[in-house]
């Protein structure tokens, strides 16, 4: 049976949940990635209020729809970010904000992390979707040169604030899908396999993997779903389309999104650069078995149009995993690297 497709709701936030569930139904969706935003999912009324989780389900099963992983990008990213600025709070629930002092922010962030661990499995699912925001981020340029301490102590940052997270999604029976972006611990391919190796590869910390953010760079998406075969744990469907023409570029140009002159966007699924006949195809050989998830981010095109043109393209697209025999003799294709 071919893999559920479902809608992630962050890129909704602006509409009530009920709303939706109705639009997701309608376009033919089999279920949601469910934000902790907006009032989608919040988690403190999952842990504090008896029947909160309960009547998200009975709203999602009133549809039609089921739930296999919910997101929680926003408070993730001010786990280890450095500086903590307005720009957190723009993003940030009130109470995770708090005064904004910096260090106060990232431990509230941190155990909201926490606690969507166990809202997760309270509501029945094993998977949480999220940033973990990055110390080292605001180097990636190198210039002014930066030392190999400085990077050394960002990714032990990273663990030393992550681990104790982790640890509760081992507790609890879940598991945390980073998503691989920039601005993140992880953005590309050697960052993501430094990310894992500073928390020892446990099997809590796996990723989701979005080949939108993987275009834009050069990197290839294909090859980073066979090279972290076990650490797929969800799968984001966003688009992106390149525009280099000797003026727009690769970083954006400090312009906002859908403006011509950068040098790519986010656009529909199908519309872009993105093979996904390609990534399908490494998914089955991986034995992927989770939802296939649209994430919304199309500045050129009304969403309303977009999100139901997307679930019609995967329907076409998505195709079963062939037999046995031959899913194995391909699953050991993957290719191996040295150890950092």
């Amino acid at each position: 049976m071919s893999r559920p497709i479902t809608l992630f709701t962050g890129q909704w936030a602006d509409l009530p949940f009920e709303e939706v569930c109705e639009l997701a139904a309608e376009w033919g969706y089999d279920g949601l990635e469910i934000a902790c935003s907006g009032d989608h999912f919040e988690v403190d009324r999952a842990l504090a209020e008896d029947d909160y989780v309960a009547d998200r389900r009975k709203l999602l099963d009133s549809h039609g729809l089921k739930v296999w992983a919910i997101s929680n990008h926003l408070v993730g990213q001010a786990v280890c970010d450095d500086p903590i600025d307005d720009r957190h709070r723009d993003i940030l629930p009130a109470r995770i904000w708090g005064d904004g002092e910096p260090e106060g922010v990232r431990q509230r962030a941190a155990a909201e992390l926490a606690d969507t661990a166990r809202a997760a499995a309270k509501l029945g699912v094993d998977t949480v979707i999220g940033f973990t925001g990055s110390k080292i981020w605001k180097y990636v340029a190198m210039f002014p040169p930066v030392g190999q301490d400085v990077i050394d102590d960002g990714y032990a940052d990273f663990a030393r604030r992550w681990n104790p997270i982790l640890d509760v999604f081992d507790a609890e029976g879940v598991r945390f899908a980073h998503e691989v972006h920039p601005s993140e611990i992880a953005y590309d391919y050697w960052s993501t396999r430094r990310a894992l190796k500073a928390v020892d590869h446990r099997p809590a910390f796996g990723l989701n993997w979005d080949p939108s953010h993987f275009v834009w760079q050069d990197l290839d998406p294909v090859g980073f779903i066979l090279d972290f075969a076990d650490r797929i744990y969800h799968v984001d469907c966003k688009d992106t389309k390149k525009r280099f023409d000797g003026r727009n570029g690769r970083l954006g140009s400090h312009l906002p999104w859908g403006d011509p002159r950068r040098g790519w966007d986010f656009v529909s699924t199908g519309h872009g650069d993105v093979d996904w006949e390609s990534a399908f195809r490494a998914l089955n050989v991986i034995g992927y078995a989770g939802p296939i998830s649209v994430e919304w981010e199309d500045a050129g095109m009304d969403r309303l149009r977009g999100a139901a043109e997307a679930v019609r393209f995967l329907r076409g697209l998505l195709f079963d995993r062939p037999a046995a025999a031959f899913d194995a003799a391909f699953r050991n294709q993957s290719r191996k690297e040295p150890e950092l």
